[in-house]
């Protein structure tokens, strides 16, 4: 299919098709605050556009916010600004601060100025000041791969099937093209005739609110799995993806089988990056960067190898409009990115991807379309996504849901 790219692509004129080209050049034509290499959010989400702001940021737990979020009342997460008062660190409502981000108690005269404070757990902790730099931000991945974005753009393909109109448990959308090789994910949801029912991370059937769900499938049939119920991580599961029975028995072994010889001769086996990532505070970029650098929690592997895996975040990230891309993905919860993002299919929704602070927590979408992290005993629906090998052609169709691409068998 990598021969086909001219034929999917417009290099002058991408957004006639929703396919962009990711060489690391493409940037927002705004400044953004920077702060040490990272972009400087406002509060709870979103990025700092403000010179203002930029002058005064502050960081926490590998996380840099903006003048913008000082305010009068001391809540969970609000940062406030601290003074020296009479022998005593005090915020502006007043509350002591016993703890520094060294944990030295009471706080010293030279730890309270020049910093802000942020509540804990019901404790009042230091934040260390700076101030920023305004810069455009690069906002592809620079991976020199094709990726859709936006709303809907015609990247259907009928994969398993070879009947004149495809049917529906057949379409699967094209995530993009990576070293010559497409990636697919299944257009809606998978049922356990599909996944099996054994192995211990098969619940039954997805039992979340479906309001927000944009498929076709009757609901009742959509089923749900945990992520990786190993209770010997963890009464809550683990979010080590290499002895998740969910991987290896629905997706690799069941869903394997469900696909057929004929059809698992077009997929290729792959790396998958299982790197963690701390926080969803982080931009599609951030998140693709990390899932290939970052470590996971422990000793869990960094990389794993099979056919069949899950969308990362960064995927899902980048399937939104560009004008999305420079915003957190702890702000996807906004129906003007929800409803540019072909990806998004209301539901919930398990990606691969692990937290790294924790041994069992691993993002994954909500219904309002954010990434949040979850235990991993949580129970989910599941897409399955896949490579093609890379000598597989289009032999037909325009990419549209009633006319996908067909591929030569």
């Amino acid at each position: 299919m990598a021969c086909d790219i001219a034929r999917l692509y417009n290099e002058e004129n991408p957004e006639t098709n929703g396919l962009y080209y990711h060489n690391g050049t493409y940037t927002s034509e705004n400044e953004y605050c920077m702060f040490e290499g990272n972009q400087v959010s406002s509060f709870p989400s979103g990025i700092s556009t403000s010179a203002e702001n930029c002058s005064t940021v502050y960081s926490f737990a590998g996380m840099y916010y903006d003048a913008s979020v000082i305010t009068g009342g001391l809540e969970q997460g609000v940062i406030e600004e601290v003074t020296w008062n009479n022998g005593t660190c005090v915020t502006t409502s007043g509350a002591t601060v016993y703890t520094d981000m060294n944990n030295n108690t009471p706080v010293s005269q030279e730890s309270c100025n020049g910093h802000a404070a942020i509540t804990v757990d019901s404790a009042v902790l230091m934040i260390n000041v700076g101030s920023g730099t305004m810069e455009k931000v690069i906002l592809d991945s620079g991976d020199n791969s094709y990726r859709y974005a936006g709303a809907n753009p015609n990247n259907y393909v009928c994969f398993g099937s070879n009947e004149g109109t495809c049917p529906t448990e057949n379409l699967y959308r094209i995530i993009g093209v990576f070293d010559g090789k497409v990636k697919l994910i299944k257009a809606d949801y998978t049922t356990s005739d599909m996944l099996g029912t054994d192995g211990r991370d098969y619940y039954g059937t997805y039992s979340y609110p479906t309001s927000s769900y944009k498929g076709s499938m009757d609901t009742s049939t959509i089923a749900g799995y945990r992520w990786n119920y190993d209770t010997s991580v963890s009464s809550v599961g683990s979010n080590n993806w290499t002895t998740s029975e969910f991987n290896k028995i629905n997706l690799n072994t069941n869903y394997w089988n469900y696909l057929g010889a004929t059809w698992q001769n077009l997929i290729a086996e792959t790396t998958w990056h299982l790197g963690g990532m701390t926080s969803n505070s982080n931009t599609a970029k951030a998140f693709y960067d990390g899932e290939r650098n970052n470590a996971g929690y422990g000793s869990n592997s960094t990389t794993y190898s099979d056919e069949i895996g899950l969308m990362y975040p960064s995927d899902y990230g980048y399937a939104a409009s560009p004008d999305a891309w420079v915003t957190n993905l702890n702000g996807y919860n906004n129906s003007t990115i929800t409803s540019n993002n072909w990806m998004y299919m209301g539901l919930f929704e398990w990606t691969i991807t692990p937290i790294s602070v924790s041994s069992n927590l691993v993002f994954y979408v909500t219904g309002s379309g954010n990434l949040p992290g979850s235990n991993a005993h949580n129970v989910y629906a599941a897409r399955p996504v896949f490579y093609l090998e890379s000598n597989v052609e289009l032999n037909g169709g325009s990419g549209t849901l009633s006319d996908p691409y067909t591929l030569a068998v």
